[in-house]
């Protein structure tokens, strides 16, 4: 079975049950017992965030750094080889731990956490925090109160950089995960208090062509 189709197979049975994060690790457990595999690990950091880091690095001596859904921990660990004193969380505990295990000298510091009640200590603590692909794998009412989450893990003078597939306002949700995030819904990390940077609208240079979301924000 194609990994999309699987995945949304998933997330549709979670949501029915009432648990729309609960796939999430299933989808982690069949990986783990080679009965599938998670479609948005691609075993090295996100070629966005490269891209993004070669004309735009930032001061990394000293700052904290946070990924979210960090997965197999590929962005992570570029995170702290840039010099970030770096954490990461998953709400898949089969996820931190297979990282674990492929990192096993790894400085960077993975937890499994639910964003939607993360640690006390994270509040506005990170200097710099990446998002890549979670907030489109949730469900549309869950993703207001995700982005306001995310975003106040940033501290007073931190950034987020937020990588998401795109669509326009009046395009309609298709059937995911993913679900494609309009410009109004990221949005949200402004009304949450950042200020935004720089946004970049583009699609991907070669085949599917997949319309992307590139953004910075700031907290003042």
């Amino acid at each position: 079975m194609p990994d999309r189709l699987r995945t949304r197979e998933l997330a549709a049975e979670f949501i029915r049950k009432g648990d729309p994060l609960g796939w999430f690790e299933a989808l982690y457990q069949e990986a783990e017992r080679g009965d599938g595999t998670v479609p948005w690990a691609d075993q090295e950091p996100n070629a966005r965030l490269i891209e993004f880091w070669k004309a735009h690095s930032l001061e990394t001596a000293g700052k904290r750094a946070l990924v979210v859904g960090s997965g197999f921990g590929d962005d992570a660990e570029q995170l702290a080889a840039w010099g970030f004193k770096t954490s990461g969380f998953d709400i898949s505990k089969t996820a931190i731990e297979a990282t674990r295990k492929r990192y096993p000298e790894t400085r960077v510091e993975y937890v499994v956490a639910d964003m939607f009640q993360p640690p006390a200590g994270w509040l506005r603590a990170f200097d710099f925090v990446l998002e890549i692909y979670t907030v489109q794998a949730l469900p549309a009412n869950l993703r207001p109160g995700a982005i306001e989450k995310i975003a106040q893990f940033v501290a007073p003078g931190g950034r987020l950089l937020v990588i998401a597939r795109g669509r326009a306002e009046d395009e309609p949700e298709r059937q995911g995960p993913p679900w494609p995030v309009t410009r109004e819904e990221l949005d949200g990390f402004r009304r949450a208090g950042l200020a935004e940077e720089s946004f970049e609208d583009y699609a991907e240079p070669e085949p599917p062509w997949v319309r992307r979301f590139r953004a910075l924000y700031r907290r003042p």
